[in-house]
């Protein structure tokens, strides 16, 4: 299990109790993974209690605050059994459902969905899910994206598609893509927050949406491109107009208006081209400058085979 904690502070104790219930019933070997992400609570004051009352369970503490994304890659890649499961601490996503993830995964998928019944989220925050949902399709096709939730359970084998990936813009979903092709989801219950608001606003995701489509995604550039031959086309078309009307009466399309909207078209069209090349020269420098993905500040707990059932 691969949890990333932000401002989990209420809900990790009754997260990591339910857990004892279910995880015996899924496998014989398992471990917890509290990947706290920089929480200004006590989250990591909470999840080192933890970690010293259950030897199954493990604590990461990141450096700072880097994202739901980077701390789940760091989770990822510290888990130390064939099958990893992601779930977010607020229970939001009921771990009584993990069973089912684990039995779909076992019919031959490598990555499986828990796609929520009915969504207990706000309008805007189920607005901006559509909008990432939307910058998804881009990257990783229609059909995947539809169903794609934090609640997952993966082939642990599968990170090997991004083992050497590096950079601070991170979308486990479209990493997993680099891996593998075997994707499945399966309806889950889905209930609302046990405490505290949702640490993702409307603004938050709008930019995830965006940082996936530059970072992971050449659309962009297409619709750019798609753009600028659009108008180049509409140009050589009025161009054809006021050398035609000339030729024909004599005299050429008169105003100044006519001129002034063409040319505020045409630079408003360049200007919005440049954006987009201006996004992946951006997304090309944070490369060059070989940030990583997350730092990790200290760990507690005992490490992999933690907890073997007789």
């Amino acid at each position: 299990m691969v949890v990333p904690v932000y401002n989990g502070e209420g809900t990790l104790a009754e997260l990591v109790e339910r857990l004892s219930t279910v995880l015996p019933n899924c496998a014989t070997a398992y471990e917890v993974i509290l990947v706290n992400d920089g929480s200004r609570d006590r989250s990591w004051k909470r999840v080192c209690e933890l970690a010293e009352l259950h030897s199954w369970v493990r604590g990461i503490n990141l450096m700072r605050n880097y994202g739901q994304h980077n701390a789940l890659l760091c989770g990822i890649r510290s888990a130390s059994f064939d099958t990893t499961v992601t779930l977010d601490d607020d229970l939001q996503n009921p771990p009584e459902e993990i069973p089912k993830l684990v039995a779909r995964l076992a019919e031959g998928h490598d990555v499986v969905y828990g796609k929520p019944l009915r969504e207990q989220h706000g309008l805007l925050r189920d607005v901006a899910s559509l909008v990432t949902k939307l910058a998804l399709q881009t990257a990783i096709g229609a059909e995947t994206a539809r169903d794609v939730s934090a609640f997952r359970a993966l082939r642990t084998n599968a990170r090997g598609g991004f083992e050497h990936f590096h950079g601070p813009f991170v979308s486990v979903d479209v990493l997993l893509t680099w891996g593998t092709k075997r994707f499945s989801a399966i309806p889950v219950r889905h209930e609302r927050r046990a405490s505290g608001l949702s640490n993702y606003t409307f603004r938050m995701l709008v930019a995830h949406a965006m940082n996936m489509m530059t970072g992971f995604s050449t659309l962009p550039l297409r619709i750019g491109s798609f753009l600028g031959f659009s108008f180049t086309f509409l140009g050589i078309i009025v161009l054809i107009y006021v050398v035609g009307r000339y030729l024909i009466q004599g005299s050429s399309v008169a105003g100044f208006p006519f001129l002034a909207a063409i040319i505020a078209i045409f630079s408003g069209v360049q200007l919005f081209t440049l954006g987009i090349i201006g996004e992946y020269l951006a997304r090309m420098h944070f490369r060059l400058m070989d940030r990583p993905a997350y730092a990790v500040r200290e760990t507690v707990g005992c490490g992999p085979n933690s907890n073997q059932l007789p």
